[in-house]
């Protein structure tokens, strides 16, 4: 069983910025998608960006974003830690959502769909003030 524990997240203005943190435990892998979603009241758990690592690089590194994050948010990966991150730039009200990251060893996947995934993070509140 993966356990994943989230951190990060708060309250900052319009143009900040914030960093999401995603740390796995528990049965480890050395090859693995972490995503990140997101859902704001009201709204359905949106995908907001993935990245894949293996042991083949060939088939690591590759990361997926929504288009409305593209050039503002970057994803990574640190394998010692066994942690995810979500660097969130320039950051806009409409970004306010609670985020989840989650993980799936299932590389076959782009990890854009959440039904993708095996484990999930407990979410952490993301608000943007105009």
């Amino acid at each position: 069983q993966v356990q994943l524990v989230q951190s990060g997240g708060g309250l900052v203005q319009a143009g900040g910025s914030l960093r999401l943190s995603c740390t796995a435990s528990g049965r480890a892998s050395s090859s693995a998608i972490m995503g990140w979603f997101r859902q704001a009241p009201g709204k359905e758990r949106e995908f907001v960006a993935s990245i894949k690592w293996s042991m083949m690089p060939w088939n690591s590194g590759s990361t997926y974003y929504v288009d409305s994050v593209k050039g503002r948010f970057t994803i990574s990966r640190d394998i010692a830690k066994n942690t995810g991150y979500l660097q969130m730039n320039n950051l806009k009200p409409e970004d306010t959502a609670v985020y989840y990251c989650a993980a799936t060893t299932n590389l076959r996947s782009t990890g854009t769909s959440a039904s993708a995934y095996d484990y999930w993070g407990q979410g952490t509140q993301v608000t943007i003030s105009a």
